[in-house]
């Protein structure tokens, strides 16, 4: 005798979770779940997680996805507790957040989130971050645990220096040197040209912020002590940025911009143009006696101005200060952030009077990147990462991808 009956549905094994105040609010991570893993994903509240993890079925999770937002800040102590006790369990932590501050982010990353994925999520950002997830640790990464890899710094080269000084606050300037670097490193599939990025606003340089980078020691000792100065030293004192370029962060404590002489700087800049294609400076706003180092090293020197009074009169008094001082203004190439739209007439009128009374040109225009550039530094990742579709972030990418060539062409010629 033979049953016509069929076998009941076996339910899905749940092998990873949510976790969020309100899974609704990230409508993106719910489809990206779905795709990935059908129906082997379930969605738990904050104290509902640690409650789950009594039951068997907390055994079988392979990850577990904490979703946040700026609502949730508050609760900062309570979302430690859930990464501590997912450590505990062996359970693979990926944070996903929008609107969080750094300090918040630092804080939660530091608790032991294995990975950090900024919302929106990126287009397969996702599926990229399981998959790292699920490969299996080499033996050194057993036996070790995470080594921070330092550069292999080899010279020889002769890079070309350029720098990027605000002329106002806000303007821009870290901006535009963190993602000119980015772009310049990611311009080639194949031999990538090495790129390196100095901080050299020793004050308040947020370079590491705006790449989410620790702050070494190793900045601090080459600082105080520049007469032992070599490549050796300078690469050691070098944080990585996924292995694509390299970055020389502001140190942790506060210097006073005057402790590098002409000499130290000249010293940075002659080792750093040795090992790699590209040195990219951000030049604190002040100027101070190594700035004409800079000036006088840099192949391009990026003044970066808005359409506004402030601007207009520092670009001004900055002109006059070095012609007083007769070094090279003919390399100051202004930039202008934040530019008006194509079809913004009355603000195509405003910029060519403002370059008209200054007597430059303003051929470089940047357009407003908008809420998502404050969001991108916020986070710590270029803005080719959080929004390649980005208009702030096209012109930038236009940018560096005509200054390699231009280098290119000229490594033919010589």
């Amino acid at each position: 005798m033979t049953s016509t009956e069929t076998a009941p549905d076996v339910p899905a094994t749940i092998i990873a979770c949510t976790i969020s105040r309100d899974v609704q609010n990230f409508d993106l991570l719910i489809e990206d779940m779905e795709t990935l893993l059908g129906e082997g994903w379930g969605d738990l509240g904050f104290d509902e997680f640690l409650r789950f993890l009594g039951q068997p079925d907390a055994q079988k999770l392979e990850f577990v996805a904490l979703a946040i937002d700026a609502f949730d800040e508050d609760d900062a102590d309570q979302l430690v507790g859930i990464l501590a006790a997912a450590q505990d369990h062996g359970i693979k932590v990926i944070l996903i957040a929008e609107d969080v501050t750094p300090t918040t982010l630092h804080r939660l990353l530091r608790a032991g989130a294995d990975e950090f994925i900024p919302y929106p999520l990126p287009e397969g950002e996702l599926a990229t971050v399981l998959e790292r997830l699920r490969r299996p640790p080499t033996p050194a990464q057993e036996t070790a645990g995470p080594v921070q890899t330092k550069p292999a710094l080899k010279g020889g080269r002769n890079g070309v220096l350029m720098a990027v000084h605000g002329l106002a606050g806000g303007c821009g300037a870290t901006t535009l040197a963190v993602n000119l670097a980015y772009e310049l490193a990611t311009v080639a599939k194949r031999d990538a040209p090495k790129v390196c990025l100095l901080d050299l606003d020793l004050q308040f340089g947020s370079v590491a912020t705006y790449l989410d980078l620790p702050r070494r020691d190793a900045v601090m000792e080459l600082l105080t002590n520049p007469q032992t100065m070599d490549g050796e030293s300078f690469g050691q004192a070098l944080a990585s940025f996924e292995d694509k370029f390299q970055v020389f962060t502001a140190p942790t404590d506060i210097l006073p911009l005057d402790m590098l002489a002409q000499d130290d700087v000249q010293r940075l800049l002659e080792i750093a143009r040795e090992h790699f294609d590209y040195v990219i400076v951000d030049m604190p706003t002040t100027l101070v006696s190594w700035t004409e180092n800079v000036l006088t090293e840099a192949q391009l020197y990026f003044a970066m101005v808005q359409l506004d009074m402030r601007s207009a009169q520092n670009a001004l008094r900055m002109r006059r200060a070095l012609m007083s001082e007769s070094l090279p203004v003919e390399k100051l190439r202004f930039v202008l952030n934040h530019a008006p739209r194509f079809t913004d007439l009355q603000g195509k009128s405003r910029i060519k009077k403002m370059a008209e009374s200054l007597d430059v040109a303003l051929d470089l225009q940047l357009p407003d990147g908008g809420r998502v550039v404050s969001q991108a530094g916020d986070h710590g990742i270029p803005l080719a990462q959080h929004a390649g579709k980005n208009a702030l972030r096209k012109e930038i990418a236009k940018l560096a991808r005509s200054l390699h060539a231009l280098g290119q062409t000229d490594a033919e010629a010589a």
